[in-house]
């Protein structure tokens, strides 16, 4: 009885330190053995994925090639003068077999040092066992790289998403399905590009740090130049740049690299991420609608084989998105329509109507934002362009000819999220000067993500801006909705953390 309740108390936790001091003595165990626990360079000539292709098909015990592989030992099983692990490499695992009789005393006494987390190469054979497993039987090993600290839970899968977010590479070890999920925005990332090239655009590269934050309402961060003696901005957008290079003679141009946005953290915003912005010339806001919706439509397609996607457990069809103007959407959730109000004054008492904050500043513009932000966004779970924004709050954008309180601009929405933005963009000078001064007005009221006076894209727009249409993209978000994750930490290797002591 005594013996059963032994049995039965709960394991007391493994102390980390003990099971670090017990690597470390396997370290200077095969150091005395003349065997260097960080090795060099390795032969490699097949993947784990490379040998489930060419040798999936052998029958019984028969045996298949010669085979080097390398990789992370992620499983042992078995004792004795026997033994099986899981060996882990960028395409996946493949199992290995250890007999001392192939080895050899000395060698088998070497793998007796090895834990789960080395990295190993090996050489052998590959063969079928007899449960129909493909397995490498062990000639001859190297130790590459000793572990010093164990993997967590037995790599049951680390859960905290702290540690994760904070350690990747740990992450990367562990979760499998994660090292997918950067595949897979990597080849995102590739078809953007090959859709933009194949349409005669130029990637180019434009400064990360400028003496004037703009081509977005966002607060910047700042730093200092010594040598120069002069505060610079991190880029808040590429926009102002590459509207420069259109200028310049550059008819279809893209830059796809990390932004910059001094503001809050959630699932949706980190400080730093990867946003593309497009300009055609002779091109309009229209023209940037196809684009946007080619891309989704075949990033969709080269990630997934289909347009439709389930995100969080609803199914979007990135193949279809019809359009609808900022004002009928309002009009449609809330049967307020503001673009009808002669005053602010009407337009204050609708907001106030139907429950929306606004601000003092707001025009009638500013408000049916405020309610389009507040009441609608949340409801576009289908992927919609809303057209048709305000002036007052796009500073950057072509009047509609037809009517001027409005732009030629849309908003991409998938998932109650924005996903892209373009518009027809301004090319008159004079226009964009007194736009530039109104929102210096709104700065000096207190906004402080308006837009600051550019003298020299002004003065740039003053040699000739051909028409043209503009997109930017939030390529993170698109990477969420394609791999169904649920935060931009998911989708960046190395999002932003509060800073802890170790």
């Amino acid at each position: 009885m005594a013996q059963n309740q032994k049995q039965n108390q709960p394991q007391q936790p493994v102390d980390e330190n003990e099971l670090i001091k017990v690597r470390h003595d396997k370290m200077n165990a095969f150091i005395e053995k003349g065997v260097a626990p960080f090795g060099h360079s390795y032969e490699v000539t097949h993947h784990a994925e490379d040998i489930r292709r060419e040798y999936g098909n052998l029958e019984g015990e028969e045996d298949g090639g010669d085979v080097s592989i390398a990789g992370r030992l992620m499983a042992i099983r078995g004792h004795g003068k026997a033994s099986f692990g899981v060996l882990n490499d960028r395409t996946g695992s493949i199992q290995v077999y250890f007999k001392l009789d192939v080895l050899g005393d000395e060698k088998y006494s070497q793998f007796k040092l090895l834990d789960i987390g080395d990295i190993i190469g090996v050489k052998g054979k590959v063969f079928k066992t007899k449960r129909g497993e493909l397995t490498v039987r062990i000639e001859d090993f190297e130790l590459l790289s000793k572990s010093l600290r164990p993997l967590p839970e037995k790599f049951h899968g680390l859960k905290d998403v702290e540690i994760r977010y904070r350690q990747r590479y740990l992450d990367l070890i562990v979760n499998p399905e994660v090292r997918d999920t950067f595949i897979k925005r990597n080849k995102i990332l590739k078809t953007i590009r090959k859709y933009l090239d194949e349409r005669g655009f130029l990637e180019v590269e434009t400064p990360v740090l400028s003496t004037i934050a703009g081509g977005a309402a966002a607060r910047p961060f700042v730093t200092h130049h010594n040598a120069l003696d002069t505060d610079l901005y991190l880029r808040i957008a590429t926009e102002l740049n590459l509207k420069r290079l259109i200028v310049g003679g550059f008819e279809r141009v893209y830059e796809m690299g990390r932004v910059f946005r001094n503001e809050g953290m959630d699932v949706r915003h980190n400080p730093e991420f990867t946003s593309m912005e497009v300009y055609q010339a002779y091109g309009d806001y229209r023209d940037m609608i196809d684009i946007t919706a080619g891309i989704a439509r075949e990033t969709a397609l080269a990630v997934l084989g289909t347009t439709k996607v389930t995100y969080q457990g609803v199914e979007l069809d990135l193949g279809n998105a019809p359009r609808l103007s900022m004002n009928d959407a309002v009009k449609n959730v809330t049967g307020k329509d503001f673009l009808s109000c002669e005053t602010v004054e009407e337009a204050r008492k609708m907001a106030s109507e139907i429950g929306v904050a606004y601000e003092e500043r707001f025009g009638i513009g500013g408000i049916l934002n405020a309610v389009f932000e507040a009441k609608v966004e949340d409801t576009l779970i289908q992927p919609i362009f809303i057209t048709g924004h305000p002036t007052e709050i796009s500073p950057l954008a072509k009047k509609n000819p037809t009517d001027p309180r409005i732009t030629d601009r849309f908003e991409y929405f998938v998932f109650g999220r924005e996903l892209a933005n373009g518009f027809t963009e301004l090319n008159d000078p004079i226009d964009q000067k007194a736009r530039f001064e109104e929102q210096l007005k709104q700065r000096e009221a207190g906004d402080e993500e308006a837009h600051v006076m550019d003298n020299d894209f002004i003065r740039a727009l003053e040699y000739g801006l051909p028409p043209t249409g503009g997109l930017g993209i939030g390529v993170d978000r698109l990477v969420m909705i394609l791999t169904d994750a649920v935060s931009i930490r998911d989708v960046l290797l190395f999002p932003t953390m509060k800073v802890i002591n170790d």
